[in-house]
């Protein structure tokens, strides 16, 4: 009942919770009785145990915002709930510091986990959504973001996929979007080196080896964008080849396996497991249809 995934954040023993709660009868009122003190006591260990150690490796959390209101860039009602679901887990983290996209959608997410905390954040310009555009293939007469292609259309390219080459094809540099990838990166950098970690080639040297959490609450785009640095890969697969609903939570930590030199590796993406425990699902935003014809958006 009290078992951790591996790797991972999200836990059995919330969603056995919900489930045996939800069941009619005798016994599984017995077992939702035993679960909850059981759940209870982990939950209090476990605060402890980050309390006294801060974690078990340098760990940056990425938060995409709550569901978008994109017009007044704000959220909608969904996203505000979802914006307070995200910080009753946050908040049981030992976080030594936050930082913030300078966009609305992204500070009204941060401040229910701030105020919640009792603390401030620092708005970073370059957190802002990736906003680099192009003349998309299949788009005629108005740019489009460079992080959204057909399929189809990517295929025909295979630079694309290539970590060195993908920004320097012909629509990815009439658009300058290297210049905007590397004003991303410089600025992550710059970040992981204040917190003791400074890029050499492909990994990081370790300046000031630590157990820190720093959390940044920002965008699908950028997530992605910096996620592919620190992974080394073109962020063009991450864009299309994975979704961050709105408001789930990344995490991204660091392995030293040899003395001062250090990686970082993702052990969750994109988890929704604090509106799950909660009875919510995950808004549709960032997604597209299943099946063309669904009704839902395709463009």
């Amino acid at each position: 009942i009290g078992v951790r995934l591996v790797g991972s954040e999200m836990c059995i023993r919330d969603s056995f919770l919900i489930s045996v709660k939800s069941v009619p009868g005798v016994i599984p009122r017995i077992l939702y009785a035993i679960a909850f003190v059981i759940n209870r006591v982990y939950h209090k260990n476990e605060k402890a145990i980050v309390k006294k150690s801060g974690g078990t490796h340098m760990r940056i959390i990425i938060v995409r915002h709550g569901d978008p209101n994109y017009e007044l860039d704000t959220l909608t009602k969904t996203g505000w709930r979802e914006a307070e679901l995200a910080a009753e887990y946050l908040s049981k983290l030992q976080v030594k510091a936050f930082y913030v996209s300078p966009l609305g959608r992204a500070q009204d997410t941060a401040g229910c986990t701030l105020k919640k905390m009792n603390r401030t954040a620092e708005t970073l310009d370059w957190l802002r959504e990736f906003e680099a555009h192009i003349d998309r293939p299949d788009v005629k007469n108005e740019k489009s973001i460079c992080w959204d292609w057909l399929p189809q259309d990517m295929e025909k390219d295979l630079d694309l996929y290539d970590r060195e080459r993908w920004n320097k094809t012909d629509i990815m540099r009439k658009g300058n979007v290297e210049e905007a990838y590397r004003w991303v990166c410089d600025g992550l950098d710059a970040l992981l080196k204040k917190h003791g970690y400074e890029r050499d080639d492909m990994y990081y040297r370790v300046n000031e080896p630590n157990h820190d959490t720093i959390v940044l609450f920002c965008h699908f785009g950028v997530e992605c964008v910096m996620l592919s640095h620190l992974l080394n890969v073109s962020p063009m697969v991450l864009w299309h080849g994975l979704c961050a609903a709105p408001s789930s939570i990344t995490s991204i930590y660091t392995e030293e396996r040899r003395k001062g030199i250090a990686s970082f590796r993702v052990n969750e993406f994109g988890s929704t497991a604090h509106l799950y425990v909660a009875g919510e699902k995950p808004s549709f935003a960032a997604r597209f249809c299943e099946c063309y014809g669904d009704g839902d958006r395709q463009d």
